[in-house]
């Protein structure tokens, strides 16, 4: 069941994709813990606001909210925190 104060679809940062072993691409979530220790899934309500909070360097993916229950049975998560701001010092500083 989907969350109905989600949007349809969110944008999640990645780490830098990766070859996989079938010649094709993939891409990690990148999850953070937050200062009480849970495990959050940084989210974004649009593209706008991921650059705008992750800077331009950083890789993403847009996820169909309705894909949250399976993307959260391979990368668990206790929260979803939504349109955050990443501080400087842990954005991407170059394209890969």
């Amino acid at each position: 069941m989907t969350n109905p104060n989600l949007p349809p679809a969110l944008y999640l940062p990645t780490s830098p994709v990766a070859p996989t072993t079938d010649g094709g691409t993939g891409a990690n979530i990148e999850l953070r813990h937050t200062p009480d220790g849970r495990v959050a899934l940084v989210a974004f309500t649009s593209l706008e606001k991921l650059v705008e909070c992750c800077g331009e360097h950083q890789p993403w993916l847009v996820l169909d909210t309705a894909h949250l229950p399976m993307l959260h049975q391979v990368n668990p998560y206790d929260v979803i925190v939504l349109d955050t701001e990443l501080p400087v010092e842990l954005r991407h500083t170059a394209r890969v």
